[in-house]
């Protein structure tokens, strides 16, 4: 029998569902003391940004565009750096490295940390719906329950 594949046709096996959280994984902040974590994020976040074709230099750039206020690269080591401890970036400038990167992942660290995820809004009316049809479900188990209560009392 013949190995050709036909390339018009879809592989069912080869689907993967959408990623619906933002956030970058423990693989990445990794463990020990949160700023360290915090640095590795942003380092993780430059380097996402070097491979989308954006240097140092032009996050800073953006960063500064957005904050209207001087970001330069050396700030942005100094923010990546784990050995670097007097120097953490402010919740303003970490907003401007979001929005100048585009690396949304970033905005995932934060509620993690409490346990909670962050999600695409697309998804929001997903899930709200989802929770709704799930208390749809208990009020109605719960009326049949009255109702075979109110049944057998005759």
């Amino acid at each position: 029998m013949s190995k050709y594949r036909d390339p018009l046709t879809k592989d069912l096996f080869s689907w993967e569902p959408p990623k619906v959280a933002v956030g970058y994984g423990s693989d990445v902040t990794g463990r020990g003391p949160l700023d360290s974590k915090i640095a590795r994020l942003i380092g993780q976040a430059l380097r996402d940004a070097r491979d989308d074709g954006m240097t140092r230099a032009d996050v800073a750039r953006q960063m500064s565009a957005y904050l209207g206020r001087s970001i330069s690269e050396a700030m942005l080591n100094k923010w990546a750096s784990e050995g670097s401890d007097e120097h953490r970036i402010p919740l303003d400038a970490f907003i401007g490295l979001v929005q100048a990167t585009g690396m949304r992942d970033l905005l995932g660290f934060v509620p993690g940390e409490f346990g909670l995820t962050v999600i695409e809004n697309e998804y929001a009316e997903l899930i709200e719906e989802r929770l709704l049809e799930d208390h749809i479900e208990e009020m109605q188990a719960r009326k049949q329950v009255l109702a075979a209560r109110r049944k057998s009392r005759r």
